[in-house]
């Protein structure tokens, strides 16, 4: 049985990936080869220079984008992030997923503005840092969790966002299968997957993070405000998060040591007697 497989039930989509350099293009393509069948998904590859203040959009875009219900903006500068409600007005589409792996390509200045500016055109938009922390209800990392209710991203992020999987383990404490029910975007989560069978369930945690790196993630190791932490770690930690959800039923309980001369709630009051 193969580690993923998109359910095929899904509703038509139209997709427009847009990118740039290397991260967006790795990501497009494997939603382009993962996604279900009923999905088209198109790509544009924005120019790889682009000046940090645009000043007519038009100049840089193409005379024309198909039609599409949902913008994946994949630049990796904030030249590119600047030309997306204009992107969105060439292509018709009325939702736009903005991940941000990287500070440096979406700022939150800029993030803040582009919000208001495709609420001003009657266009969703979400902004999952890190990419993969994107359900069908919310995105990012607690306790920075922010909720959302767009159909259209709520579509794609049941395919593809915050990794879910389950597991199957044998009667030696070992992982069989592991099965992914989401995958990440960028396909992290299929191999992480792949590279768990035959491992000790109480070894999994540790042995998907380190999957996880050697993928390789590509957030960023910048530490980032939000989260005192970097954006690869935030990462990492969705992912071993969802591992170790997959086996709650075959972990071992936490044990619990009682300090000794400890007074336990039910015995106070009961003293000498």
């Amino acid at each position: 049985m193969p580690a993923y497989a998109c359910p095929p039930d899904h509703p038509p989509l139209g997709v427009l990936a847009v990118t740039q350099a290397q991260w967006g293009e790795r990501i497009a393509d494997y939603v382009h080869r993962n996604c279900p069948p009923s999905w088209t998904v198109h790509r544009w590859a924005a120019p790889p220079a682009l000046p940090p203040l645009i000043d007519d959009p038009l100049d840089y875009l193409p005379p024309r984008l198909p039609p599409v219900d949902l913008v994946l903006a994949l630049g990796e500068t904030p030249g590119a992030a600047q030309l997306i409600p204009d992107i969105v007005q060439l292509c018709g589409a009325r939702s736009v997923i903005a991940p941000i792996d990287r500070n440096e390509a979406l700022p939150p200045g800029l993030m803040n503005q582009l919000r208001t500016w495709l609420a001003d055109l009657g266009v969703a938009a979400v902004f999952p840092k890190p990419f993969c922390s994107l359900t069908e209800m919310t995105y990012n990392y607690p306790p920075r969790t922010v909720e959302y209710d767009a159909p259209v991203i709520r579509e794609f992020a049941g395919v593809f966002g915050q990794p879910q999987f389950q597991a199957a383990v044998d009667a030696g404490r070992r992982i069989r299968l592991v099965r992914v029910e989401r995958e990440a975007a960028c396909g992290c989560a299929r191999e992480v997957a792949r590279g768990l069978s035959g491992c000790p369930v109480a070894e999994a945690e540790y042995q998907a993070g380190m999957l996880h790196h050697h993928y390789p993630c590509l957030a960023s190791m910048n530490q980032d405000a939000d989260y005192n932490d970097t954006l690869m770690h935030v990462s990492g930690r969705i992912l071993r998060e969802a591992v170790r959800d997959s086996l709650k039923d075959y972990l071992e309980p936490v044990p619990y040591f009682r300090p000794g001369g400890r007074v336990e709630a039910d015995d106070e009051g009961r003293g000498d007697t």
